[in-house]
């Protein structure tokens, strides 16, 4: 447990991130406009590569599994509290937002709740998978043999 008490640190941050920029956009009624939610990839890029870099920094035995999984439980944990954050917020802080957001992108799908918070979940998981792959190509070791100066 103690290898991932770094990991999900990280991962506890950057979903207090995502929260943040997610309640700063409902301030200025844009929270509906799913293109916003680019940046989420952003944040969430930003936190992973920081836990890996971190995590390399700290550990003298850091290799491209510890990086990986350290980026996986980063993104995993963001992405988890990201959508249990985004599901309260919808049922029960803000009970019109589905609404407004289902006549902007949905008209004709029943059980829309479910649609949308499975949607943000895989989302978050596919980025967590893409970046961390992404980002351990920056910091894995180089198996190439280094070159003689003559």
């Amino acid at each position: 447990m103690k290898q991932f008490a770094l990991p999900i640190r990280f991962g506890v941050a950057t979903s207090g991130c995502l929260i943040a920029y997610f309640l700063i956009l409902s301030l200025f009624n844009l929270h509906t406009n799913v293109f916003y939610s680019l940046f989420n990839a952003i944040i969430t890029g930003f936190g992973i590569y920081e836990a890996i870099k971190y995590m390399r920094l700290r550990d003298p035995g850091f290799d491209y599994g510890k990086g990986f999984v350290a980026g996986l439980v980063t993104g995993g944990v963001a992405t988890f509290i990201f959508t249990l954050f985004f599901a309260l917020y919808s049922t029960e802080l803000n009970t019109n937002f589905l609404n407004e957001l289902s006549t902007a992108w949905a008209k004709d799908y029943a059980g829309f709740e479910g649609i949308v918070f499975v949607t943000v979940a895989i989302m978050g998981f596919a980025t967590t998978l893409v970046l961390t792959l992404s980002f351990m190509q920056l910091f894995k070791s180089s198996n190439n043999l280094k070159k003689r100066s003559a």
